[in-house]
């Protein structure tokens, strides 16, 4: 049986890493072999890019550069942990994935969104999730939440309020440019409903063995 391919979307402080450990307890319940992943990293040689990408000033690397780093990235977490997985039946959990490049390179970093659909054609031809939760929040309650986990900001974290806020109007017109694979959750509500709702959305697109 061939494995899925699930990514999770959204801004900062969204609530995607809570969403991830409670869909894996979940499926590895139903007996499936579960892969949780992220982006920038899977692998050994994306996780030094992703320390790159994530670290540093906020100007260290233009959106095109940003682009082109989080493609080697990329392809690599595709081709070393990612199809091997999907090929064996697993079912892989990816915190981010190439929608992240339109919103934060794109729509909030300015790189003209046509030639990163062409990066992704060149890189990694028609290979996309199966299924994408975009995780929906206020910017603002979203950045307080990394805050009060107290972990040191990323390079992206310290953009100001108007990055934040064109990152959530990216992925609001991603997820309505692409409604067959995208799906949008309310990430303001309590965990559990998020949960729950992301479940009725597998059972639904991804078939009854979720």
């Amino acid at each position: 049986m061939a494995g899925r391919f699930i990514s999770l979307e959204g801004g900062e402080g969204v609530g995607k890493t809570t969403l991830i450990q409670k869909l894996r307890s979940h499926l590895e319940a139903r007996g499936l072999e579960v892969v949780v992943t992220r982006e920038p990293g899977g692998t050994p040689g994306a996780e030094l890019l992703r320390d790159i990408l994530l670290t540093g000033a906020t100007d260290r690397w233009s959106p095109v550069t940003e682009a082109l780093l989080m493609y080697a990235a990329r392809v690599d977490h595709v081709e070393r942990l990612i199809q091997p997985a999907l090929a064996r039946g697993a079912w892989v959990l990816s915190d981010r994935f190439s929608d992240s490049t339109i919103a934060y390179q794109g729509a909030a970093g300015g790189m003209d969104i046509a030639r990163i659909r062409q990066l992704h054609d060149v890189a990694l031809e028609d290979f996309y999730p199966d299924l994408t939760f975009v995780l929906d929040l206020d910017p603002l309650v979203g950045l307080r939440r990394t805050v009060e986990r107290g972990e040191d900001p990323t390079r992206f974290e310290m953009h100001d309020t108007e990055f934040h806020a064109r990152l959530r109007d990216a992925f609001l017109r991603i997820a309505k440019d692409q409604p067959r694979r995208c799906q949008v959750l309310d990430a303001s509500c309590p965990p559990d409903e998020v949960y729950e709702t992301a479940l009725a959305i597998i059972a639904e697109h991804l078939g009854a063995q979720a």
